[in-house]
């Protein structure tokens, strides 16, 4: 999933989810893509700053990457003209909506049905993976710099999938 800042011909800014950018680009071409203020279709990419959260700028500075921040709500910046405390938003698709509760299901079972390892997470795989120890499902942390090595040692790992924020 990807998240763009958009704008319309009018000048109203808001943002939207979308599979990838290719999705967008289908959505757009074909004018599914419109403004929640005035409904004009001629919609277009706006410039993004990248985000980070409290909690991401922590564990860059520690130098850990824990399991991935969910994105935050599709809700543009910039307020209404005259309602300085809302914002617009974005309609999601039947599919989004899907797609969202899939992830979310999916994560839920992952994290029920494993143990979390915590920091200990890089320790543990290279255990299971060099027969150490018995092998078993397990979640946890691990930095860039641990992934990369995981990886290079030929140790199969994914991330947990990103979750959209509950309150969307």
């Amino acid at each position: 999933m990807i998240r763009y800042a958009l704008a319309c011909a009018e000048g109203h800014h808001f943002e939207s989810w979308f599979q990838d950018s290719a999705a967008y680009d289908k959505q757009a071409k074909r004018g599914l893509v419109t403004c929640p203020h005035c409904g004009s279709a001629k919609v277009d990419k706006a410039i993004m700053a990248p985000r980070l959260s409290m909690t991401a700028k922590k564990r860059s500075k520690n130098r850990r990457a824990a399991e991935p921040q969910a994105p935050e709500a599709a809700v543009s910046s910039a307020a209404p003209d005259n309602t300085p405390d809302t914002a617009p938003v974005a309609m999601m698709s039947p599919q989004e909506r899907e797609f969202r509760s899939k992830l979310k299901e999916l994560r839920d079972h992952l994290t029920k049905n494993a143990d979390n390892v915590g920091g200990r997470f890089p320790e543990e795989a290279r255990k299971m993976h060099y027969g150490e120890i018995e092998h078993r499902s397990i979640y946890g942390e691990a930095s860039t710099d641990e992934a990369k090595k995981l990886a290079e040692e030929g140790i199969e790992f994914h991330p947990l999938p990103i979750l959209p924020d509950e309150r969307n």
